[in-house]
């Protein structure tokens, strides 16, 4: 079944390119011309990847009621996107854009911002992609019984990932999305009703043994991973969810603005496989208990193989399978494209179209080796490693809602100053574990448990604002004492 699922998504990959040029523009964001099941079926294979099928049940084992943050983020994300992405889609048409960094290019009229935020792009696509591949050798190794190493799995994972997504590009990811998303929705439903009811006779059943086990597992705690750190991690999260680069540049494929408004009313009933893979891991929390930290992301794999024969457990893994492959491939396309539309055209402003797009292919591989690299170091859990991507991505938000109007009301400078102490504060407090309760123990209980992205944002906002408000009088009033004082043009670039 794994062998399986693995040829037929190569060979959907492959095929997806008959008939079209590969030009930059088809490759990355496929000539504009997706309709609205094909866009649907882009953002819910970027969406709901080995993070939903190993992660969401691995914090349903290992954290309880926290894990329902998972759940809550998604829905609010989609109903943002129902007013927010059709503003972005209609400026991104009328200028080609096909990056999310020649958003910021466009509005900020500067290359130098959108080099910027390539990079910091870069930075977050990386440890989303180590994400898929780690879920993806935990599928194979764990559905094969350890015939099929984790490491073998994550190689033949990448090199397959690297075929069909130079030749294909973001076809060969939707037409792969399709297959995924019927598995899918197939196995998490099926799970999720089947094991409560087997071992425990329902889900109300389940649920209060798991409360008789162990009190408390199932409601917030009243410090830590309380209400607020709750509250604050959905908000973040799903300001974040449209942030991600392959998610922005997904809004592009588009061929009209309804299709956001007629996802953005189906997507939230997506929502629900989360739910039934959560059941799956609870179920796991009295079935197959003692798997800690990063062992949790075993748990729905792990009740599988000790619950089903071996081709049940095969189309389980074929599922798993296919979310990694499906949001991996869409991460590669777009981190090679910013890296050769956004870095190195804003460093050779005279390359071609037809060396962009080559360069972006040849950097495909670069790009899935360095993944593979880190992915093999091993280490954080699923979650853990979602949560990284997502505190370099949420960085964004300021200078991006700084620029959805007609003209930027922040300055080029705001933005880049802001970005820039957004992540050092991101990456000082993601490498020194620090979290507002360390930052500011004084504080009340509720300050204390708030997720500690906030501070990095916060930091953000301030610099963006104080910078732009510096830049923007500094250019109004020049310094004096030259004999005569010129005002310069402060005419709003036209947009």
């Amino acid at each position: 079944m794994l062998i399986a699922a693995f040829v037929v998504a190569i060979g959907l990959g492959l095929l997806a390119r008959r008939g079209h040029t590969m030009n930059l523009e088809q490759w990355s964001v496929g000539g504009r011309g997706f309709g609205t099941v094909f866009v649907f079926l882009l953002m819910a294979g970027e969406i709901y990847t080995t993070f939903t099928f190993l992660g969401g049940s691995g914090w349903a084992y290992g954290k309880g009621a926290p894990a329902f943050y998972i759940l809550c983020y998604g829905t609010l994300a989609y109903c943002l996107s129902y007013f927010v992405l059709p503003v972005i889609w209609r400026y991104a048409r009328a200028r080609r854009l096909v990056s999310q960094a020649d958003f910021f290019v466009a509005k900020y009229d500067s290359p130098a911002l959108g080099a910027l935020v390539a990079l910091v792009n870069v930075a977050a696509l990386v440890p989303y992609l180590v994400l898929q591949l780690r879920g993806l050798g935990i599928i194979v190794s764990e559905v094969s019984a350890g015939v099929i190493p984790s490491s073998s799995a994550v190689w033949m994972g990448s090199a397959a990932l690297v075929g069909y997504v130079v030749v294909s590009g973001v076809r060969g990811s939707a037409w792969t999305a399709a297959l995924k998303d019927i598995l899918i929705l197939g196995v998490a439903i099926a799970i999720g009703v089947y094991l409560p009811r087997h071992y425990f006779g329902g889900l109300g059943p389940m649920f209060a043994a798991i409360d008789a086990a162990r009190p408390g597992f199932l409601t917030l705690p009243a410090a830590g991973m309380s209400a607020s750190w709750f509250v604050s991690t959905v908000l973040l999260t799903a300001v974040g969810l449209y942030l991600w680069p392959h998610n922005f540049a997904s809004v592009y494929t588009a061929k009209s603005e309804a299709i956001f408004r007629r996802n953005a009313i189906v997507l939230p009933l997506y929502q629900l496989v989360v739910l039934f893979v959560f059941f799956a891991g609870f179920a796991a929390v009295l079935v197959v208990p003692g798997l800690a930290g990063a062992d949790a992301d075993l748990s729905l794999l792990r009740l599988a193989t000790h619950t089903f024969g071996s081709w049940t457990v095969g189309v389980i893994g074929a599922a798993g399978l296919l979310t990694a492959l499906v949001p991996g491939s869409m991460l590669l396309i777009s981190a090679a494209t910013i890296l050769a539309q956004n870095v190195y055209r804003a460093a050779v402003p005279a390359a071609t179209e037809r060396t962009v797009s080559l360069l972006a292919r040849v950097l495909v591989p670069v790009v899935a080796l360095a993944a593979v690299y880190f992915t093999l170091r091993g280490g954080q859990t699923i979650v853990v490693l979602l949560l990284l991507g997502y505190s370099l991505v949420t960085q964004l938000l300021p200078a991006l809602i700084a620029c959805l109007g007609p003209t930027p009301w922040a300055t080029t400078a705001g933005a880049a100053a802001g970005i820039c102490a957004g992540e050092a504060t991101a990456v000082y407090l993601t490498l020194t574990s620090a979290s507002v309760s360390t930052l500011v123990p004084s504080a009340p209980q509720v300050i204390k448990d708030l997720n500690v992205g906030v501070i990095a944002l916060a930091v953000n906002a301030a610099v963006l604002v104080a910078v732009s408000m510096a830049t923007r009088r500094s250019a109004l009033h020049p310094t004096a004492g030259r004999g005569r004082m010129t005002i310069p043009d402060v005419t709003p670039v036209s947009q």
